[in-house]
């Protein structure tokens, strides 16, 4: 091999071994994210939250939100931080992933109230749910996921059982989850009004205004948060649950209708 080709042969697996060792380099300098899983209703929060975290650490953070049985494969492998809409979906959580998810790190960290979507403009003039009970009017309510026995326990709050017996004669759909709720609601115009939780009209005010439910039949369920045992060993994912109880990310989940 003559002098040339030896140079040139040199030169290529010199850079063949930097370009090697700038892989290896950014390989290993790329933070791990962290995979956080959970339902849609809490998830703008959550991702905002997740955003503020990575440009503060560095950390990336993979929010992963919907119905339970589009992520819950996925959660089972690769889950740091699982997340819930009430506390009766995180027992079922602590149930469906026995064994994955630490019960002792469940916590409750924001609550909402119930409220009722009416549509933009209000043109029914619909005042509460005394006024949803009285009138004729149609509803919609959720009676899966993170509202299971919502309506019931906003409408029967009072004591008063005709108010039950009038809210449910009126109530026209009934959605498994919210985000079914929300694809209803925007092709069937006759759904007069929507009994959700507050944040899913901050989520969407083009779609729906919002009329306050009573003070005395409101109602207030959390978001839990937990770590699961691959999460508690990993000092990242204890970090951003440490930071969702932050002052700033406080000021992230109040924007969104959420509660400290």
């Amino acid at each position: 091999m003559n002098r040339r080709k030896l140079l040139g042969s040199g030169a290529a697996l010199g850079m063949l071994a930097l370009t090697g060792a700038c892989t290896t380099l950014a390989a290993a300098t790329t933070p791990a994210s962290i995979q956080v899983y959970g339902p849609g209703g809490p998830a703008p929060a959550m991702k905002a939250a997740a955003l503020a975290f990575e440009r503060k650490t560095g950390t990336r953070v993979a929010v992963t939100a919907g119905p339970a049985p589009r992520w819950m494969g996925a959660a089972r492998v690769n889950a740091d931080i699982i997340f819930s809409g009430s506390e009766n979906m995180m027992t079922e959580f602590s149930h469906s992933f026995a064994g994955q998810l630490d019960p002792s790190t469940i916590e409750p960290l924001y609550i909402r109230p119930s409220t009722i979507l009416v549509r933009p403009g209000n043109p029914k003039n619909i005042a509460g749910i005394r006024s949803l009970a009285a009138g004729n009017h149609r509803i919609m309510v959720v009676a899966g996921a993170g509202q299971v026995g919502m309506w019931e326990d906003v409408a029967a709050r009072s004591g008063d059982r005709e108010l039950l017996a009038g809210f449910r004669s009126n109530i026209a759909a009934y959605a498994s989850n919210s985000g079914l709720a929300l694809e209803r609601w925007k092709s069937d115009p006759s759904i007069d009004a929507w009994l959700i939780w507050n944040h899913w009209q901050a989520a969407n005010p083009e779609i729906a205004d919002q009329v306050f439910v009573e003070p005395d039949l409101v109602i207030w369920r959390p978001m839990d948060v937990a770590l699961t045992q691959q999460g508690r060993s990993r000092s990242e994912a204890v970090s951003f649950v440490r930071f969702l109880k932050s002052d700033e990310a406080r000021g992230i989940f109040e924007a969104q209708g959420w509660k400290r």
